[in-house]
């Protein structure tokens, strides 16, 4: 497969795949390699051997003479994937506090900064933003790509339901409140204490999202 093929296939896989964890496809409805086709432009080609790569990843399920249905992500895989985040958050920050830069010091406080003002504004959609922005730093400052890229894809995963965990006053206020502590430990270069608040500050959210139906949210 040349470099030219490879790159298309991963762009249609991304595609799909973000439509699928945004709840533009539904768990169960069949994607027609014609119908993406069209939509995204290009040949059934890089459209089926996304659809493969997804089916490995258990987010689609190929059925043989049938077709290619989402599975998505259910509400019973919520939780586990909270647990698996909250023990990889843990390492993450632990990393990050040993190998931390400070331009990447600057660019958490920068979104902290950030997340306090829209969270005292009820702004929940930037908010949202900046909850991710945040992840996504501290992930880039444990300086670990095996470890990045797997918390990147199970941050992906719950999308749909983070943003509904911070969709109140006090939570996105709490939420912010609580990456404010892990960058001081983080910026402290406490290792045991960056690794604790990161765990605790995921199972907060997991906590939180028990008052939600997570259910419908995922089917709506």
């Amino acid at each position: 497969m040349t470099s030219s093929a490879s790159s298309l296939r991963g762009k249609v896989y991304q595609s799909i795949r973000e439509d699928i964890l945004s709840g533009t496809y539904q768990q169960g409805e069949e994607l027609v390699e014609n119908s993406l086709g069209e939509k995204l432009g290009v040949s059934r080609t890089p459209v089926r051997e996304a659809l493969r790569q997804l089916a490995l990843e258990d987010l689609v399920d190929i059925i043989p003479n049938k077709g290619a249905f989402v599975k998505g992500i259910a509400a019973e895989d919520v939780e586990d994937i909270y647990l698996i985040r909250s023990r990889l958050e843990g390492l993450c920050a632990r990393w990050a506090a040993k190998r931390v830069t400070k331009e990447e010091l600057q660019a958490m406080e920068e979104v902290i900064i950030l997340s306090e003002f829209h969270a005292g504004k009820e702004h929940y959609e930037q908010v949202y933003e900046q909850d991710t922005h945040f992840h996504e730093l501290m992930y880039e400052a444990c300086h670990s790509r095996m470890l990045s890229s797997l918390l990147s894809q199970y941050h992906q995963y719950v999308q749909k339901v983070r943003k509904l965990s911070i969709q109140n006053h006090s939570r996105s206020t709490r939420s912010s409140e609580e990456h404010k502590e892990i960058l001081d430990a983080i910026r402290e270069q406490d290792e045991d204490k960056a690794e604790y608040l990161a765990t605790q500050h995921i199972l907060n959210t997991m906590e939180n999202l028990k008052q939600y139906d997570i259910d419908s949210l995922l089917h709506q």
